[in-house]
């Protein structure tokens, strides 16, 4: 139950350019995906506790996932305000 080398570490690279939901979600994917000791190789494979991919699961199965364009990760509006056309 374990993938190649050559895969794990291209896991590992998408796991750490996500945002923290993205690899709660992701993980959890994956160990649903491997079935009886899931948890455990992935929470290894990713260095990430087992209660994150608990969570993740969680999160899939109470549909709690937003569709793509619905949610922004950011909120619009936020950063520094521009100062061209500012008027008082």
């Amino acid at each position: 139950m374990c993938y190649s080398k050559e895969i794990e570490s291209e896991m590992v690279k998408l796991y750490n350019s996500l945002s923290e939901k993205d690899k709660r979600r992701y993980a959890a994917i994956e160990a649903k995906k491997l079935g009886h000791g899931g948890i455990k190789y992935i929470s290894e494979l990713f260095e990430c506790h087992r209660n994150t991919i608990t969570g993740g699961k969680s999160e899939l199965e109470n549909k709690e996932v937003e569709k793509f364009n619905e949610k922004a990760i950011r909120e619009k509006g936020g950063g520094r305000k521009s100062c061209f056309g500012y008027q008082n």
